[in-house]
């Protein structure tokens, strides 16, 4: 803790982008991309994907560079073609399995996402008034838009497609 008075430290990346704060921001996102078209909620295991993606920068910038028509098998086999890149998100899963459930209870708390414990489902809220446009630092600015993008994609599949594609087990 530091006294009044005294400055903190600035903080690390890794604290920047690991925190509950953005991962609800990016559950929130991509919530709205799997709901675009039908508003189906997600199924709460998909939501354990998302984190692992979208904060290791390469992963990232795979999700960045595939065009939102282009699908998630064609992200899964740009991501395959080194294999280890593609194996890893189901480790990285693991990892971040509890910045995930941090990450959710922000969300919730912040009434930006709801989860239907009976049917084991996520939703992406619409907040009440609109918010104004964010402006995020350089190292986050694609989290939002690559978050989307993943639930859209996610939304096309079936839980078990999304994770046979991605080479994970739930």
């Amino acid at each position: 803790m530091t006294e009044i008075g005294q400055s903190r430290p600035p903080l690390s990346d890794l604290a920047i982008v690991q925190n509950p704060g953005l991962g609800a921001f990016a559950l929130w996102r991509f919530g709205q991309g799997f709901q675009a078209e039908d508003e189906r909620p997600v199924p709460f295991a998909l939501a354990f994907l998302l984190l692992p993606i979208i904060l290791h920068r390469a992963t990232l910038d795979i999700v960045t560079s595939t065009n939102r028509p282009s699908g998630l098998a064609l992200f899964a086999a740009k991501l395959g073609k080194e294999r280890e890149q593609l194996l890893a998100v189901h480790e990285r899963a693991l990892l971040l399995r509890s910045l995930t459930l941090q990450s959710v209870a922000v969300g919730v708390s912040g009434r930006l996402l709801s989860v239907d414990y009976k049917d084991a489902t996520l939703r992406a809220n619409t907040p009440e008034p609109k918010p104004k446009k964010l402006v995020l630092p350089e190292r986050v600015k694609h989290v939002g838009p690559a978050s989307e993008k993943l639930g859209f994609w996610f939304s096309k599949l079936g839980t078990a497609q999304v994770a046979n594609l991605l080479r994970v087990e739930f």
